[in-house]
């Protein structure tokens, strides 16, 4: 593919409509479009800026892309630099513009991937390309890393690679990725948050049996009501809230921000009063058992023997056995629980030289704005990476209008970036890889 010139915009715009417009689909279980035609882009492009970048192939199509970056001083710890080139799927029909065209519209690019996050994979790419195209260096080495597989669990990307080739990440014992950085708007207030932890990630498959037979007759034996009545219970489930570390940390610097006594207020209040954050915060304050899927019966009048749904669990780091127990619990004895995917969760400290170094980066683009740690309530790469030892962080800068939804995006219709947000971040970057 081809990158058409249009001198409107700026590098990092070119870049990010360009990978939109791979059709990169993942639709889970092994299913997608691969990644393999982007990752060849990818390629192109750091082989333009005179590195030697290696292609990776988990299995047919499932394409990764890592390239070595020599830093000023080598004696540092490396640096893993890492994006993911797969999206969630997206239907046309239900989006206000092609979701692959990549379409500027309103000051912004639209289209699946536009924060999840081909945004980062092209800042990334243009950063390393202002510093080494300048005849600079970064300050330590960088591994630079495009996963394939992350919207399914990383097996065939970041776990891959951590199995299979760990001495691509020799020497590294930090890395930045995606969902943090981004500004949110707190009573006029703009503040960054910095993701530095995950819950941990279970994806369950609920199976329930039972006597099939004709649908006019009477049957106690239904797998459907069975396994109804297990994802309503389940999914219903009120989990108790338990802050972390950094939720805890969190919560009281946006109450300090406020005005507000958090002894007084309930976490609850507190993580509503970030805005629209709070669709990522307020699911860190406790576990989600979410329904996804649903899979049973042939035909109208034939009572099936086997029912299945999906449930997407997310739980507090630690919390994993106690939860899932509850789970076995409420799903009953006609229901079997299964475990088809399971990654750990992470909380990594809100200090040290990296930390303050996403802190000035920032208040050097935007003085005065607040930087706080949080909890993302979903999972990145960083859970692969965390099996060498190396520490994750959400740092994807981005200054975005205090109305914009940005959480909503994620995984959404009509998924989009504003184009000034994608030049901010680019230079906060560029401002991190070359003072750490």
């Amino acid at each position: 593919m081809t990158s058409t010139s249009d001198p409107t915009l700026d590098r990092t715009a070119h870049l990010t409509r360009d990978l939109i417009r791979f059709d990169t689909s993942n639709y889970g279980d092994g299913k997608s479009n691969g990644e393999t035609e982007a990752a060849h882009y990818v390629e192109a492009e750091l082989q333009a800026l005179g590195l030697k970048p290696q292609l990776f192939d988990a299995a047919p199509g499932r394409t990764s892309v890592v390239a070595r970056v020599e830093g000023a001083n080598p004696d540092a710890p490396a640096l893993v630099v890492h994006g993911h080139l797969d999206v969630v799927p997206a239907i046309a029909d239900d989006w206000s513009v092609d979701p692959f065209g990549g379409e500027i519209r309103d000051g912004m690019i639209w289209g699946r991937g536009a924060v999840d996050m081909k945004n980062m994979d092209a800042m990334i790419l243009s950063s390393l390309g202002e510093i080494l195209g300048s005849g600079r260096q970064p300050a330590r080495d960088l591994v630079i890393a495009f996963f394939a597989d992350e919207e399914a669990g990383g097996v065939l990307g970041s776990h891959f690679m951590v199995d299979e080739h760990p001495e691509v990440f020799e020497g590294a014992t930090e890395a930045i990725s995606e969902v943090g950085g981004y500004s949110i708007d707190l009573q006029g207030q703009r503040a960054y948050l910095v993701q530095t932890g995950e819950k941990a990630l279970i994806w369950i498959k609920l199976i329930a049996r039972g006597r099939a037979g004709h649908g006019s007759q009477i049957n106690s034996e239904n797998a459907i009501t069975r396994l109804a009545g297990a994802v309503a219970r389940i999914g219903s489930q009120e989990w108790p809230v338990k802050l972390t570390m950094t939720t805890r940390q969190l919560l009281d610097r946006v109450a300090g921000i406020l005005g507000q006594d958090p002894k007084q207020v309930s976490a609850e209040e507190l993580a509503i009063a970030t805005g629209t954050a709070s669709r990522f915060i307020s699911a860190t304050l406790r576990a989600t058992t979410n329904p996804t899927m649903l899979d049973a019966g042939y035909k109208v009048n034939v009572i099936p023997d086997l029912a299945e749904a999906r449930m997407d669990v997310r739980v507090l780091p630690g919390d994993e056995v106690e939860v899932m127990a509850r789970i076995r619990e409420l799903a009953g004895p006609d229901v079997e629980v299964v475990v088809m995917h399971q990654d750990i969760g992470l909380e990594t400290p809100f200090e040290g030289a990296l930390v303050e170094q996403m802190i000035a980066s920032l208040g050097r683009f935007d003085p005065g704005a607040e930087v706080l740690p949080y909890l993302l309530s979903a999972g990145t790469d960083n859970k692969a990476l965390s099996m060498l030892g190396i520490k994750g962080y959400g740092f994807a800068p981005l200054q975005l209008p205090a109305d914009l939804d940005f959480p909503a995006l994620f995984h959404g219709v009509d998924e989009r970036v504003p184009l000034d947000a994608l030049v901010f971040g680019t230079d906060v970057l560029t401002d991190l890889l070359l003072g750490y």
